[in-house]
């Protein structure tokens, strides 16, 4: 078990922040929680509904309390995946920087609408050409999450379990350079 704080995922849809997250949380032995799911939860709707009845702004401001919410207790230790979208306001990319390990899922557009072509859950993907969509977000959030960025793991081509040892080693690795030797 890795003595690690907050491990907070971050990147695109289709990253694998999910699953990934849930892989890593039973590694190092923390809970796990899905941003998206808390804030559906806590709204007692789904995702959709909310970008339906409060727009993109609405619903990023669900996001910013969640996120912050999440944060507050530094003695609760977890993996936390977050949305696509989550770098989008400056206010979550401070609390980011702040508050814990920071991965980027780093998925390339081409995995990312494979990942996601099947999936009716994503408001930014129903109108339009998807591809295009994805291309347009990836320019613009790129940079942001790595902003924000602990380290930066590649998913592209990679079987889950991979990608989770890859992002293990990663954290072993970053922590050891973190903590002081005495």
């Amino acid at each position: 078990m890795i003595k690690a704080p907050k491990i907070i995922l971050v990147g695109p849809m289709g990253a694998g922040k999910t699953t990934i997250g849930r892989l890593l949380s039973q590694s190092m032995g923390k809970e796990f929680y899905d941003l998206d799911k808390v804030i559906e939860e806590n709204a007692g709707a789904d995702i959709p509904w909310i970008f339906d009845k409060e727009g993109e702004d609405g619903f990023r401001k669900r996001e910013t309390q969640v996120l912050t919410n999440m944060l507050e207790d530094p003695q609760h230790s977890a993996v936390l995946a977050t949305g696509g979208g989550i770098v989008m306001r400056e206010e979550n990319r401070q609390i980011l920087r702040e508050g814990a390990l920071v991965i980027y899922l780093y998925a390339s557009v081409a995995q990312q609408l494979h990942r996601t072509s099947k999936s009716n859950h994503r408001p930014l993907l129903q109108v339009g050409d998807p591809k295009a969509t994805l291309k347009k977000l990836f320019q613009v959030r790129d940079p942001l999450y790595r902003e924000v960025a602990t380290l930066v793991v590649e998913t592209d081509a990679r079987h889950p379990r991979a990608v989770a040892n890859k992002v293990l080693d990663a954290i072993h690795k970053h922590l050891k350079t973190e903590t002081p030797v005495s």
